[in-house]
């Protein structure tokens, strides 16, 4: 993980009501009142807003490139996982990361931002980081910072907070003039039983289910059908591919996987670990293969990280962001 943006948008409810004068309860209008419904609908949430996130954002950079791993303790969601090349980490595995992380940063900027809603209490927000600098990662080395990348982080309520329950980066590189290697230095591996286990999660009971609906998603990706894809999508579906492209709303990314720019003969998804984010939202984590070329260029494997929603008892796919393996 290089300089990253792991952080809780909390919002404070500043409400309170205070009752003077005359005691109301016995007033004519009071006796003749009819009881309160204890049944009418809970006020619906406030959603975050865009520039809250970018802010509360940008003091998660400035705490990465100090080390400051504390103000990750409460930013991160338990349930919280990250892809390091074809490595799972999981809440414990990237605090402890972070603490030995030490970058001189010259200049830095984050721009072409948007947000998507995966439900009232989960959104997307993505952004493009531009960076000049080098970081020293636990293992002692150190490297240029890679840039520009395109970033996103899946924020879910918790109460009167938000949490972070995903983050990703990719390179944002021309795909038809890949670079030869990855910059971003290697993340230390989980030294200890107890962060290999948190690392490597135990599959929610729906990981089964969804990685049924995520290689249907692969299929029709394969055959460029847009009305399977738009019927197992939600309206609100957004996107960011491997080169650091991203799609914000459904229609631009349908239309990118219907495009004519990959001829695939077959594909798979495999090593899937669901998470439940709330009882109708649910992570899946996976790695899916396709056999055949995109760009001109034969295509590899990739980690995946997708977003589910439950509608009408069947899961929808709200986000997608695929990662090279590295």
């Amino acid at each position: 993980m290089k300089p990253a943006s792991l952080l809780t948008l909390t919002f404070i409810a500043g409400a309170f009501f205070a009752a003077r004068g005359v005691d109301a309860r016995n007033s004519p209008a009071a006796r003749t009142a009819k009881p309160a419904n204890t049944n009418a609908p809970k006020p619906i949430a406030e959603a975050p807003t865009i520039d809250a996130l970018m802010a509360l954002d940008k003091q998660a950079n400035e705490a990465y490139v100090k080390g400051d791993s504390r103000v990750f303790e409460s930013l991160l969601s338990e349930k919280f996982v990250m892809r390091d090349g074809s490595q799972r980490m999981g809440k414990a595995a990237v605090v402890k990361m972070i603490a030995g992380v030490k970058c001189e940063v010259r200049i830095w900027n984050l721009d072409e931002r948007w947000m998507a809603k995966i439900d009232a209490d989960t959104y997307v927000l993505s952004y493009r980081s531009t960076w000049d600098g080098t970081c020293t990662g636990p293992d002692g080395k150190s490297m240029k910072i890679p840039s520009p990348t395109r970033a996103a982080t899946i924020w879910v309520r918790s109460g009167d907070k938000w949490q972070a329950a995903f983050h990703g980066e990719n390179l944002i590189v021309d795909p038809k003039n890949l670079p030869k290697a990855a910059t971003a230095p290697p993340a230390k591996p989980a030294d200890t039983k107890d962060e290999a286990k948190a690392a490597a999660a135990s599959p929610d009971p729906s990981t089964d289910a969804l990685v049924a609906v995520e290689q249907f998603v692969w299929e029709a990706w394969k055959a460029h059908d847009a009305k399977k894809l738009a019927d197992v999508t939600t309206n609100d579906l957004s996107f960011i591919d491997i080169f650091g492209n991203s799609f914000a709303n459904r229609a631009d990314t349908i239309r990118a996987w219907t495009g004519a720019i990959c001829e695939i003969k077959s594909v798979s998804v495999t090593d899937g670990v669901a998470s439940a984010l709330s009882p109708t939202v649910e992570l899946l984590t996976h790695k899916g293969t396709a056999d055949g070329t995109c760009y001109g260029q034969k295509v590899g494997a990739v980690h995946g990280a997708s977003v589910y929603v439950k509608d009408d008892k069947a899961w929808k796919l709200a986000f997608t962001m695929n990662m090279p393996t590295m």
